[in-house]
């Protein structure tokens, strides 16, 4: 039974044409125990006992206009960071209901003419419910067989069009180069010109040949989004051959589907966010990714998507930063829940000194597509270029002056 003190507190970007108090206390009883007309049964005991409370409200600014339509109409918008609270007891510590209620009807409200999720402080009965991440950082180095610095990455390109026989040529060749890591493309999944089973066998093949020549074995993300049955069968296979490593498009599986992935799976699971831009481009409406990857990681992600510096997305640098600074930020005292963030979009060694300076730290995965595949001298000499990057911001030297002393490099800063 939860703690009678244990709370869960969200905090939000509020924008509302109402006076922010009473728009705050209606967005709390919404999300708790009121109704749009005062009920009998609703005493004063009961909203003491299981009342959503205004924490803080702040006035930052006001507008003359609403950043979203259909709310009420006003000479004045006022926009205010709004941090609410509920008893744990009121759901307990589940995920699919904690949704429901710090991200659930509040937005449609007519007083709301903004409103953005920023923060999210979860009780420790959280952790004790569910076991977040299986391998974390420190599972997936082991797996890859990669003690320092970043796990050097690729996604498998184009997305679709491939057999399962050409794919795995590119694999064998960028094995033969040294990469680290590999993953699907979130558009490849099952389609009869490249079936999964018939695509992960001939990718293994390749993987468990170059594992004995490198003395490592390289992680293969597989993509296998689907319905449950259909990702237990697919996570199942990849075991068996030899995998070590599963990816799933977590906006497109929800939150059931990644639990119940993570309670089946004995592979990290690489979490990709696509879709995240219909919750999060509009300044006015959605998520910060630091609330919401705290979700995805108590529900099991291993590796999670964060863009990239200088990516080709809309998304700026300091926003980057702060998704990934996110991911690598303990969730409980006792429940660290480490996950790796994943870079990528984009992406060339020219990012690797702005990245490690803006962390300090290479606990992540540092994916290129064009930046290794289009190497002049060819994808061997793109993985040494990338890995070269790195090593060089991590010494705390100038890419260029690095170059001079490594061929790859230099080649590759002609065309990055």
């Amino acid at each position: 039974m939860a703690a009678a003190s244990e709370r869960i507190h969200a905090s939000y970007w509020l924008e509302t044409g109402d006076d922010p108090q009473r728009a705050a206390e209606v967005i709390a009883g919404e999300q708790s125990s009121g109704t749009f007309l005062k009920l009998a049964n609703e005493t004063l005991e009961l909203k003491e006992r299981s009342g959503a409370r205004v924490e803080r409200l702040e006035i930052i600014d006001k507008a003359a206009a609403p950043s979203l339509p259909g709310g009420m109409v006003s000479s004045t918008y006022t926009r205010c960071r709004l941090e609410l609270s509920w008893p744990l007891e009121n759901l307990g510590p589940s995920l699919t209901n904690l949704m429901a209620t710090v991200a659930g009807n509040l937005f449609e409200l007519r007083q709301v003419s903004g409103l953005r999720i920023t923060d999210l402080k979860l009780p420790p009965a959280f952790a004790a419910a569910y076991p977040g991440p299986a391998f974390g950082i420190a599972g997936t180095r082991r797996l890859a067989g990669v003690d320092r610095g970043p796990l050097i990455g690729t996604i498998i390109k184009p997305s679709v069009g491939l057999s399962p026989a050409q794919t795995a040529e590119q694999v064998r060749l960028l094995i033969d180069g040294g990469i680290d890591f590999i993953k699907d493309d979130e558009l490849q999944a099952d389609g009869p010109h490249c079936p999964f089973d018939e695509r992960v066998r001939a990718v293994m093949r390749v993987v468990n040949a170059g594992a004995e020549a490198l003395g490592r074995k390289p992680m293969v993300a597989f993509n296998i989004t689907g319905d449950l049955d259909q990702m237990r069968r697919r996570h199942d296979l990849v075991l068996e051959l030899g995998g070590t490593c599963v990816m799933a498009s977590l906006n497109a599986i929800g939150l059931v589907g990644l639990i119940e992935l993570r309670r089946h799976s004995r592979l990290p699971i690489h979490g990709h966010r696509a879709g995240w831009g219909w919750l999060s481009r509009s300044p006015a409406l959605g998520w910060d990714y630091g609330p919401w990857q705290q979700i995805q990681r108590l529900a099991g992600a291993d590796h999670l998507h964060v863009n990239g510096l200088a990516n080709k997305f809309s998304e700026p640098d300091d926003s980057v930063i702060a998704a990934a600074r996110a991911v690598l930020k303990p969730m409980f005292d006792d429940a660290p829940m480490a996950a790796m963030p994943v870079f990528s979009s984009g992406q060339t060694g020219k990012q690797a000194p702005g990245t490690f300076a803006a962390l300090g730290t290479a606990d992540l995965i540092h994916a290129a597509g064009g930046g290794i595949f289009g190497h002049p001298g060819g994808v061997a000499a793109g993985v040494t270029a990338f890995r070269q990057a790195w090593e060089a911001a991590m010494a705390g030297t100038a890419l260029e002056q690095h170059a001079t002393r490594h061929a790859e490099l230099k080649q590759a800063l002609e065309f990055w």
